[in-house]
């Protein structure tokens, strides 16, 4: 996932959703090292602080931990990120199932469209 970063939002919350996507996906696997707060930055090219706040707020998740000493680690707790997984999969379902219905199609007919896709 690029850091496709815009202005609709808050920086620090864009990083966030794209961090906790790479975990979710397993880009960034479980017990990994995190690369540093300035490798990130300079990935994702903003400021240092910015990403600092970002990897703030998923530590506060329970996605990342910090070591003082080693730098940042994705979680080992599986169950953890199953669950981010599945809270994003419903997100992402929702938005989808809203689009759906504004195209004026009834329940029988998501469930008869996703039916087909996932058949093909």
């Amino acid at each position: 996932m690029p850091w496709n970063l815009n202005t609709d939002r808050p920086i620090y919350l864009q990083l966030v959703d794209i961090i906790s996507f790479r975990i979710i996906s397993g880009i960034y696997s479980a017990g990994t090292k995190l690369p540093s707060v300035r490798d990130l930055a300079s990935e994702a090219s903003v400021n240092p602080n910015t990403m600092q706040k970002a990897l703030a707020e998923l530590e506060s998740t329970g996605l990342i931990f910090a070591n003082r000493t080693s730098g940042r680690f994705v979680t080992e707790d599986n169950s953890l990120i199953r669950d981010a997984k599945r809270k994003l999969a419903k997100e992402y379902s929702e938005e989808i199932i809203t689009k759906l219905r504004e195209l004026g199609l009834s329940n029988e007919e998501i469930k008869a469209t996703i039916a087909d896709i996932l058949d093909n």
